[in-house]
């Protein structure tokens, strides 16, 4: 069975290209790159001038971050995977679990809260460790293989809360690592930031971002050149299982209460931030800044639609429409890839 669940390969036009083109198809060239960002300010300012009651205040900001955050998080442990090339379910299942699991660790059990944080982070690491094996020991490919592991977890969260929610007094600094104001907006703004910035260092100028790539694109190519793929896709898989994990953490820290019902609506966002990620910045693969432009644009869109007067059900059709478009546009620009990549090698250029 086949385990390469996605492809990743950048097409970003090289300078050498540019120096070339003329103007006109040095603006076409730069489109896909800079588009969404683009996108991104022309809502913002379409938004502000139609809705200027609403939504240029910064009670607005502050409920755009508050509400996204959590979904970026998510986004950006997705991505992780999406670089070697595979999927990772559990980014919307997992926080299920873990968001009950941080609060009945207090509870329940009695763990002063920063024990109980770090037991779930571990938890969340070692769900990706599994997820890893999974994919590469076992052979199975990613999609299906967190697709169980993520079910799995979604129902040890129902049979623990027995279908009930987790009701109990926490500690005032649990509850602050997500109702902490800096200033002036939510802290967790701050920690998809320092996580963004993290991550974008990682992944652009470190080996392992490269290996990360070069597996994503062609996993064979990348262990002929010694680069030890089993190790690194499982190490990513951990990397987005211990975020999730991390994000669980926050979502309990900021609802407050645990229960079952709460968290699978984060799966579809997270996948259409990470998807629409690659569509920008480095279009045709994933990558840091592009997926952060692709939740801001999600969350600016639903913002402002719901600001008009939007149904409950705008926000799952905008995010299922997104996801769809940013697949069509993904997979657009691989064929693309590949056939430049072919005339390159006809050409001897």
């Amino acid at each position: 069975m086949s385990t390469n669940s996605i492809k990743s390969d950048a097409l970003e036009p090289t300078r050498g290209e540019l120096k070339q083109a003329s103007a006109g198809e040095r603006l076409l060239r730069r489109l896909p790159v800079y588009g969404l960002p683009i996108l991104t300010v022309l809502l913002i300012v379409l938004f502000s001038l139609m809705l200027p009651q609403t939504f240029p205040t910064m009670l607005n900001v502050r409920s755009i971050i508050a509400d996204k955050a959590i979904i970026a998080m998510l986004s950006l442990a997705a991505m992780i995977p999406m670089a070697a090339g595979k999927i990772d379910l559990t980014v919307g299942y997992g926080i299920v679990l873990w968001h009950i699991l941080a609060i009945s660790l207090q509870t329940m059990f009695g763990l002063p809260w920063p024990v109980a944080v770090v037991v779930v982070v571990l938890f969340g690491a070692l769900i990706g460790l599994l997820n890893g094996l999974l994919v590469e020991v076992a052979r199975i490919d990613s999609f299906i293989a967190t697709l169980g592991t993520g079910t799995v977890l979604y129902a040890v969260a129902l049979w623990h809360t027995g279908g009930r929610q987790v009701v109990a007094s926490l500690p005032q600094g649990f509850l602050s690592l997500n109702g902490t104001m800096v200033f002036g907006l939510p802290i967790t703004g701050f920690y998809v930031l320092a996580l963004a910035l993290a991550l974008w260092f990682i992944l652009e100028h470190l080996p392992v971002g490269r290996y990360l790539y070069t597996i994503g694109a062609n996993p064979k190519a990348a262990a002929l050149n010694g680069i030890p793929v089993q190790r690194y896709t499982m190490g990513a898989f951990v990397a987005s299982g211990a975020l999730t994990a991390v994000a669980g953490v926050l979502l309990a820290s900021k609802l407050r209460i645990g229960q079952a019902s709460v968290g699978l609506e984060y799966l579809l966002p997270a996948l259409v931030g990470a998807f629409l990620g690659s569509t920008t910045i480095k279009p045709g693969r994933v990558n840091v800044w592009g997926t952060v432009v692709g939740v801001a644009i999600l969350a600016v869109g639903i913002a402002g639609i719901q600001q008009f007067g939007g149904s409950f059900w705008v926000e799952p059709m905008f995010n299922g429409v997104t996801l769809l478009i940013a697949i069509g546009i993904a997979g657009y620009a691989q064929r693309r890839r590949g056939s430049a990549t072919r005339n390159f090698k006809k050409t001897g250029n």
